[in-house]
């Protein structure tokens, strides 16, 4: 009994020590790893006061060179610091190119859309002009270059792009099994519009565009001019600082026409910058401030309609689409 005893005293004295050990070992190594921290942070905050030297010669190099301030750029700037949200342009293109194997559809265009102004890009089909569009828009990434929509980068900040702008597709993305009204209702729903506000905007759309009693019926029944008056709809619900309107009168009789064109006009009046491509030369001279032509992927005029008519001596822009271009706009349309 006694040998047992003095056995297990044993063990407990061998464990304790153990235990004893392992603590000492732990405690060793809390302390390492303390030291490797404290180390550490050191080399940290050395890091962070030499990049505060650094912006600091930066600065002080912008004051003495004013000419080359705008080329020195500060490692921690992004894009919505860089391009001022707040600024007068509401678009700037920048050597935008878009390829599509060893075809080149947009090929170097450089461009500025002032805020609140309606601009034009006329050109014939296959231009380049839908393509420009969707690359404005995010459903294309370009190839070489960029753009700055409403102060953010397409190739960085699309999301915050997407919150500002509207679009009205070449091709009409309307549900047809659903009426007027609940495509409309859809979208704004979407965009998690207020109810109220909703139906308020939607009364306003449908009484001007004339759909007012149509909007009550489902849109397989529309004609093709009907549902791009719908598209249009769609596209302004929102209430978007920037409207993308990619053909937006085509298939329209010209008393639908004219009345969309009063509709687009409106737009202005309301401090909207509106970007419309189109074909048809009387609705980019009844409309643009400016239009830009484009042909081959090319701008290769730039300027109001009456600038460019005295410019080429010409009586409306398909005179100067020919004389730039030995063609018609409306050719292969």
């Amino acid at each position: 009994m006694k040998n047992k005893i003095i056995n297990k005293i044993g063990v407990n004295y061998k464990m304790a020590m153990k235990d004893m050990n392992d603590k000492e070992k732990m405690q060793k190594l809390i302390d390492k790893l303390t030291q490797d921290l404290s180390s550490k942070d050191k080399e940290i905050v050395g890091y962070l006061n030499k990049i505060d030297a650094l912006e600091e010669d930066i600065l002080r190099l912008q004051k003495l060179i004013p000419g080359e301030a705008s080329k020195i750029k500060s490692k921690r700037e992004k894009p919505e610091d860089i391009f001022d949200p707040d600024s007068t342009s509401a678009i700037i293109i920048k050597d935008l190119v878009k390829q599509f194997d060893d075809v080149t559809a947009v090929n170097g265009i450089n461009l500025e859309i002032k805020k609140g102004e309606l601009f034009g890009l006329l050109g014939p089909n296959g231009a380049g002009k839908t393509t420009t569009i969707n690359m404005l828009v995010g459903l294309l990434n370009p190839t070489e270059g960029t753009a700055i929509v409403g102060g953010y980068d397409v190739k960085r900040d699309l999301s915050k792009i997407k919150e500002m702008i509207g679009v009205c597709p070449q091709k009409a993305s309307v549900y047809k099994f659903l009426k007027g009204r609940e495509n409309v209702e859809l979208f704004g729903n979407l965009f998690e519009m207020d109810k109220k506000v909703l139906k308020e905007r939607a009364d306003r759309f449908f009484e001007a565009s004339g759909l007012k009693e149509a909007s009550n019926r489902k849109a397989k029944g529309y004609s093709g001019g009907m549902i791009r008056q719908l598209n249009l709809i769609i596209a302004l619900i929102n209430d978007p600082e920037i409207v993308f309107l990619d053909e937006p009168t085509v298939g329209m009789d010209p008393r639908a026409r004219r009345k969309t064109w009063t509709f687009i006009g409106d737009l202005k009046q309301q401090d909207k910058t509106v970007i419309l491509t189109t074909h048809y030369i009387e609705e980019a001279e009844a409309l643009c401030d400016r239009v830009g032509i484009i042909d081959y992927g090319e701008l290769i005029a730039l300027g109001s309609p009456k600038e460019l008519m005295k410019k080429h001596d010409a009586k409306n822009l398909e005179e100067v689409f020919m004389k730039i271009t030995g063609r018609r706009i409306l050719e292969g349309v």
